[in-house]
C-alpha cells in the first residue's frame, strides 16, 4: 500500500482528522506499545478527548487563554503513547506542548518549568519525587492542574482527580474544539541546553512538524505498511520528528518502547515487525554489543538468527553519532537497505543526510548553497585537503563553525521567550550552529564532516548540553577550587564529557569519594547521568584569557592524550598518583588513566576509524 494523497491544512488537527476518516487508514494500527494498540481512529479519539481535557482545564470561558493565561502544557514523561495523544491534543486545541527532559533536577527544573510559563503539567508516576522537591516554588502551575500518569500498578493510590487517564476517558470523543489558527501556531518547546543558564525552548509550529514527517517520510520511501521503532526519547526531535511524524504522515505505524535497551532491541524488532529506526550513535553501538555478547560474536549464527531471519523487516535506520565501522557491521548484522547518517539540529536550520556512495565519514552531501564553514572572524575556510592516506592535512584551516549566511533562517523558528538567544544564533545575517566540521570537495560536490561542538558545548549520546553548567556543579566539591568541562573526543559517538579540576591547596583527589559526589548530584541535585565526567584531568593552575575565562580550547587539544600532558602532569608507567582519571561504563569509581589504558584506547579508535581525533 502506497502513502495516501490527503487534502488537509498543515495543523495537526487537521491532519489526525483526514487519516481518522479515510476509508484505508482509519483502522489500520498506528502506535502499540506492549498489549497496547491504537488505530488511527482511536488515536484521534484520544487526542480529540485530550484537547477538549486542556481546554476545560486552560480555558473554561472566552478569552481565558491570552498572554497572561497562555495555552501552555508541559510534560514530564518517558515514552508512552499518551505523550503522541498529548501532542495531537495540543495540535486540536492550538495549545503549546514543552517537552521537558526527565533528567532534569533540583533548581534546573523549576527553572525550566518557569520558563514555560506551562499551567498544566503530565508527569509521570516515578518522576513525582523529583518535582514535589521544587513544586511549591513554580509560579505559573496551580496544584490541581499537576496530573499524573500512573504505572499501572499502583493499586488505586493515585486519587481519581489527578488521574490523568480517568481525567481523559471521562470527555467527549465526539467533535474537535474549533481550529481558528494557522499553521503558523506554535505547537511544540523542544529544550535544549544553552551554553550557560537554563536550557533554551526550540519553538516549533504545526508546519514544521507536518513537514518534517513528509521530508522524513518521503526520503526513506516510508508507506502504510512500514513500522518504525520509537525507543529513542519522545520528548527529543530526533524520535518526534523522525520517528513519530515521520510514521505519522505516510499512514505508517510506530512501536513504542520506554525507553532504550540494548539487549531487548532485537526481540522488539521481531516481537513488532519493524522496518525502520531513528538513532543515536551511542545505542548503535550498545545494540551491536549486546548482539555480539548473545552470539560470541559468530557471524554465521547472526546471519541464521538475525540477518536472514523472516521476522527480520529492518530495511532503514535513520540519525546521527555513529562510527563508520558501527555503520558497516549494523547494517550487515540487520541486513538493512540504507542507513542514513545525518546531521542536523531541532533549530533545522542546517541539514544533511548521507546516502549510499557519500564519503565515508561523512554526514552527506551540503544542498544548501548558504551553509559555509566559517572561522571565527567570519571569513570562509577552505575546503579540506587530504593527503594520500585520505586524512586531512590542513585542519587548523579547513575547520570552523558550521553557518548558514541568508536574509532567514529556514525552518528555525527561535527560542521560546529568549530574545537573548536568538541575538546570540542569527547574528548579521549569519546563523551559527555551534557546530565545528569541514568540508571535503568531491566531483564539485560538498560533503561535510562533523568535528564537535565549540568549547562551550558537549554533545554527549544525541543530547547538546552546557559544559558550563557541568562545571558550576564540579566546583560544588568542597576539595575543588575551579573546575572545567568540556567535550572530549569519542570513539563510539559524539563525544566524552572531560572535566579539569583545580584543587583547594592541601587537597588530594578521592576517585572513589569524586565519583560518589558526582552520582549524589545526578540523585539529589541539579546533574543529568550524561553529564557525570568520563575523565578528569587534574591541573596545578588554569590558563585564563585575557577576559579572565580559562582557556578551555587547550585543555580540549590535549583532552586525555598522555603524549601531550605537560612534563609535571604525565604519570610514569607504573605511578599511581596521576594527574588523568577515567571511568568506564559499569565503573563505581575513577581510576587511574594509565599508560596502557591509552595505547588500549588508541586501539579502538583505530578500529573506529576515529584515529586522527587523537592526533589532530
Amino acid at each position: 500500500m502506497t502513502a495516501p494523497g490527503l487534502d488537509a491544512p498543515l495543523i495537526l488537527g487537521h491532519q489526525i482528522e483526514a487519516r481518522a476518516a479515510h476509508a484505508e487508514l482509519a483502522d489500520r494500527t498506528f502506535l502499540v506499545q506492549d498489549e497496547r494498540r491504537w488505530s488511527y481512529r482511536e488515536f484521534r479519539d484520544q487526542a480529540v478527548r485530550t484537547a477538549h481535557l486542556l481546554r476545560r482545564r486552560l480555558s473554561p470561558g472566552p478569552g481565558a487563554v491570552d498572554d497572561a493565561r497562555p495555552g501552555h502544557v508541559a510534560m514530564i514523561l518517558e515514552n508512552q503513547l499518551e505523550v503522541a495523544a498529548l501532542l495531537g491534543g495540543c495540535g486540536y486545541a492550538g495549545f503549546t506542548l514543552f517537552g521537558i527532559n526527565p533528567g532534569l533536577r533540583g533548581d534546573t527544573l523549576a527553572g525550566v518549568l518557569d520558563h514555560s510559563r506551562a499551567r498544566l503539567l503530565l508527569v509521570d508516576e516515578k518522576f513525582l519525587p523529583e518535582l514535589e522537591r521544587v513544586r511549591a516554588g513554580l509560579a505559573h502551575l496551580a496544584p490541581e492542574n499537576v496530573l499524573v500518569l500512573g504505572s499501572g500498578d499502583t493499586g488505586g493510590a493515585l486519587a481519581e482527580v489527578d488521574d490523568w487517564r480517568v481525567q481523559v476517558a471521562a470527555e467527549s470523543a465526539g467533535d474537535p474544539p474549533p481550529m481558528d489558527f494557522g499553521p503558523e501556531r506554535n505547537l511544540v518547546v523542544i529544550y535544549t541546553s544553552g551554553t550557560t543558564g537554563l536550557p533554551k525552548g526550540i519553538n516549533n509550529n504545526h508546519q514544521k512538524l507536518c513537514t518534517s514527517g513528509l521530508g522524513i517520510s518521503a526520503m526513506l520511501g516510508l508507506g502504510p505498511d512500514d513500522r518504525g521503532y520509537a525507543c529513542m526519547p519522545l520528548f527529543h526531535s530526533n524520535s518526534m520528528f523522525m520517528g513519530l511524524m515521520a510514521s505519522f504522515w505516510c499512514g505508517a505505524s510506530l512501536a513504542v518502547r520506554e525507553r532504550f535497551s540494548a539487549s531487548q532491541f532485537v526481540p522488539d524488532l521481531f516481537r513488532y515487525g519493524v522496518s525502520y529506526w531513528n538513532y543515536v550513535g551511542e545505542p548503535v553501538h550498545y545494540v551491536l554489543l549486546a548482539i555480539d555478547r548473545e552470539t560470541g560474536g559468530d557471524e554465521e549464527r547472526i546471519r541464521r538468527e538475525i540477518t536472514e531471519n523472516p521476522r527480520n523487516r529492518l530495511r532503514f535506520a535513520i540519525g546521527n553519532g555513529a562510527s563508520p565501522p558501527d555503520m558497516d557491521r549494523f547494517t550487515r548484522w540487520l541486513g538493512l537497505e540504507e542507513m542514513f547518517e545525518l546531521y542536523g539540529s531541532t533549530e533545522a536550520a542546517i541539514s544533511t543526510f548521507r546516502k549510499k556512495g557519500d564519503p565515508r565519514g561523512s554526514t552527506g552531501e551540503i544542498l544548501d548553497p548558504s551553509v559555509s564553514i566559517l572561522r571565527e572572524d567570519g571569513a570562509p575556510c577552505p575546503p579540506a585537503e587530504l593527503d594520500a592516506e585520505g586524512r586531512v592535512s590542513n585542519y587548523a584551516d579547513a575547520v570552523g563553525e558550521i553557518c548558514r549566511i541568508a536574509p532567514d533562517t529556514g525552518p528555525f523558528q527561535g527560542y521560546f521567550d529568549d530574545p537573548e538567544a536568538n541575538a546570540q544564533k542569527v547574528r548579521d545575517g549569519v546563523f551559527h550552529s555551534g557546530d565545528l566540521g569541514h568540508v571535503v570537495v568531491r566531483d564539485g560536490h560538498r560533503f561535510l564532516y562533523f568535528d564537535g561542538r565549540t568549547d562551550d558545548w558537549i554533545r554527549k549520546d544525541g543530547e547538546n548540553f552546557s559544559a558550563a553548567q557541568v562545571a558550576r556543579i564540579l566546583a560544588l566539591h568542597p576539595d575543588v577550587s575551579l573546575a572545567a568541562a568540556y567535550g572530549a573526543p569519542c570513539a563510539v559517538s559524539d563525544e566524552l564529557v572531560m572535566a579539569a579540576l583545580e584543587l583547594r591547596p592541601g587537597a588530594h583527589f578521592d576517585p572513589v569519594g569524586f565519583f560518589a559526589f558526582c552520582q549524589g548530584q545526578v540523585e539529589q541535585g541539579d546533574m543529568d547521568r550524561k553529564w557525570v565526567p568520563d575523565f578528569v584531568r587534574l591541573v596545578d593552575a588554569f590558563e585564563f584569557t585575557s577576559t579572565q575565562k580559562i582557556l578551555v580550547r587547550n585543555l580540549k587539544r590535549v583532552h586525555f592524550s598522555r603524549d601531550r600532558l605537560p612534563a609535571t602532569e604525565a604519570a610514569t608507567e607504573t605511578e599511581a598518583d596521576t594527574a588523568l582519571y577515567w571511568r568506564e561504563r559499569g565503573d563505581t569509581a575513577y581510576r587511574p588513566f594509565t599508560a596502557d589504558d591509552w595505547r588500549a584506547l588508541r586501539a579502538e579508535f583505530e578500529r573506529a576509524e576515529k584515529l586522527e581525533l587523537l592526533d589532530r
